[in-house]
């Protein structure tokens, strides 16, 4: 591995953190530096939409915050295929979410999955241009 390699490597793994700190914080509007504008983004394994980045973005922001006050990632073991410009990201997930239920009481749903991203090189570093959320379990 040389250091161009190394390079890449951090800077995806800076995507997917930037990714994960934005969906957790609510701030949306960072996502703009994790995908590109004509990305396609899939959630529909867990119960979301699949469409391009411009239309998923503000049903993000209206959606998981109704749903979903508080969220927290943890990201797993991460494989990178890279090539040249391109790569292929798989981030393994941990997501749990508490939700109060209709008579009050707190509970934790979970996901578990992998993010699969396709990303590339642009003028502004690397970013996602495709996005799929694959759910391996969940817990309610």
């Amino acid at each position: 591995m040389d250091l161009d390699e190394l390079v890449d490597r951090t800077e995806i793994a800076a995507v997917l953190t930037r990714y994960t700190r934005a969906i957790d914080t609510g701030d949306f509007d960072r996502l703009d530096t994790v995908f590109t504008p004509d990305a396609r983004i899939d959630y529909t394994e867990s119960g979301g939409i699949a469409d391009g980045y411009d239309a998923v973005k503000p049903w993000l922001a209206e959606v998981l915050p109704a749903f979903f006050p508080r969220r927290m990632h943890t990201l797993g073991q991460v494989d990178v295929d890279l090539a040249g410009d391109e790569a292929e990201v798989a981030a393994y997930f941990h997501n749990p979410m508490p939700v109060t239920g209709e008579d009050g009481t707190e509970r934790v749903v979970e996901f578990g999955g992998i993010y699969h991203h396709s990303m590339v090189r642009t003028p502004e570093g690397w970013r996602s241009r495709r996005l799929h959320e694959q759910i391996v379990w969940k817990r309610a």
